[in-house]
């Protein structure tokens, strides 16, 4: 009988321990992949209870690795939930959750006043001078509605005066609504208390596509090193400033 260098009995032609591949195994790391699936469609997460929003969900869904989106629905959330977690505190959850609510509780019950401002008609709204500037997209064209009182600093006409009656009759209307239903409506900047966040009340639309198409070809000809291939987001709010009202916030941009 021999005894092996580590401890256990064997021959002379004995071989080394096996471990089993239960103990080797290790567990899976959950990975997304590099590129979405444009042509997937993705679940629905609305009617869950879920930590994060339907829309995160059903936007990075289209990451899943092949194996997963043949899943069920509830394998997929847990799966996303699990890689969102370890880069989303429980705090910026809750913040997400709460606004999910907000949000879903002035889509249900908000009736807008307005509803050509929801449509954006650029031809409606715009002056015909900033869509003709538009339309050639060049700096030739925007220099001849633009006038530069200091370097840098571009100031330009965009709206028709009909633009901003109807975007003031909306706010009030807002404002009315929130007062009958003793809705507390979240605020621009924390000091503000008369002003109305558009977006929340399904604005959102329609600034996006006012940045994206007719203020973005102004900033790629007069700041291209910093306005990239396209904005990343937009905060549309009104304000009202005055002695009895919000004070000014001075220089913003």
């Amino acid at each position: 009988m021999a005894v092996d260098g580590d401890g256990t009995v064997g021959g002379g032609n004995s071989q080394p321990p096996v471990t089993t591949a239960a103990a080797t195994t290790e567990m899976a790391i959950a990975r997304l992949s590099r590129f979405p699936n444009m042509e997937h469609i993705s679940d629905n997460y609305d009617d869950l209870k879920l930590e994060f929003s339907s829309s995160v969900l059903r936007s990075l869904e289209k990451y899943l690795p092949p194996g997963m989106l043949t899943a069920n629905r509830e394998a997929k959330a847990k799966f996303m939930s699990d890689i969102l977690r370890k880069y989303i505190s429980r705090e910026e959850c809750s913040k997400a959750n709460w606004r999910k609510t907000y949000l879903q509780r002035i889509k249900s019950n908000y009736q807008p006043l307005c509803r050509d401002l929801y449509n954006f008609d650029p031809e409606l709204f715009l002056l015909p001078s900033f869509r003709k500037a538009i339309s050639d997209n060049t700096e030739e064209s925007f220099r001849r509605i633009i006038s530069e009182p200091f370097p840098g600093v571009f100031v330009f006409q965009i709206f028709q005066p009909d633009f901003f009656q109807k975007l003031i009759v909306e706010v009030e209307n807002i404002k009315k609504w929130a007062h009958e239903k003793k809705f507390q409506i979240r605020r621009p900047y924390h000091t503000s208390r008369y002003g109305v966040v558009l977006d929340d009340f399904g604005l959102d639309i329609m600034l996006k596509q006012l940045m994206e198409d007719f203020i973005f070809p102004v900033c790629k000809v007069f700041f291209p090193e910093v306005c990239g291939t396209m904005f990343d987001s937009h905060h549309g709010f009104i304000v009202e400033n005055g002695a009895d009202r919000d004070a000014p916030l001075g220089e913003s941009l």
